[in-house]
């Protein structure tokens, strides 16, 4: 059964995003350790969100990065995840290292301990990493099989119209479940819709894809 779970795992797209960033972090430790701007840019980039103040101090930097290096050395350092435990428990970085939790369980197939993850994620402030665990929480309960409690917590999201994290990859997400859950039709509304306002984003380029294997199907 887990063999299973974890080969579909690595199927799904969630895998991928995740992968991408945490293989790009372990590639620029160094840069994230040591410069401030530097760091700004790639949160930026991969988290949509400002972690570091133009102020932050050297200490902040090495924190940071140690946190990035643990969570992309765990499957080679299995044991390095008590460490993440700990730094997820308290500090300025808590919740950083929390996801990181989060999406390594979830590779690992353990998805109960994701979810305990999860939990360690404050409900406030609403920013970049409060909603990444909100798309997470929904993407776990599509692994589970739990359509409706998914559609549930992306439907809040949307409503809530988030400045600070990417609507295009919840309404994807969305769709998904729709999808999954059999609700083909209303899955394939939502594809097209995202096709067509985020036609460059990549969500929307994997959103043309499946429409059109739905179309196919029919």
């Amino acid at each position: 059964m887990k063999r299973t779970i974890k080969k579909q795992l690595k199927e799904d797209e969630f895998i991928t995003d995740v992968n991408k960033f945490w293989e790009f972090a372990r590639k620029w430790r160094k840069e994230i350790a040591t410069a401030a701007v530097a760091l700004g840019a790639v949160a930026l980039v991969f988290f949509g969100f400002q972690l570091l103040k133009s102020q932050q101090t050297r200490r902040d930097s090495r924190e940071l990065g140690r946190i990035l290096e643990i969570r992309s050395s765990l499957a080679k350092n299995p044991q390095d995840t008590v460490k993440l435990e700990q730094a997820a428990a308290k500090g300025k970085y808590a919740r950083v290292a929390a996801l990181g939790l989060v999406t390594h369980w979830v590779e690992q197939g353990q998805l109960d301990k994701a979810q305990a993850a999860l939990a360690l994620i404050k409900d406030s402030p609403k920013d970049f990493m409060y909603y990444q665990g909100r798309d997470l929480a929904a993407q776990i309960a599509i692994l589970r099989g739990e359509f409706d409690a998914a559609i549930a917590i992306l439907k809040k999201v949307e409503e809530e119209k988030p400045k600070d994290y990417l609507l295009d990859a919840v309404q994807f997400h969305h769709a998904v479940a729709l999808e999954k859950k059999g609700s083909v039709a209303e899955a394939l509304a939502m594809y097209k819709k995202l096709q067509e306002e985020f036609a460059q984003s990549y969500y929307g380029y994997d959103a043309s894809l499946r429409a059109r294997k739905l179309e196919a199907s029919k």
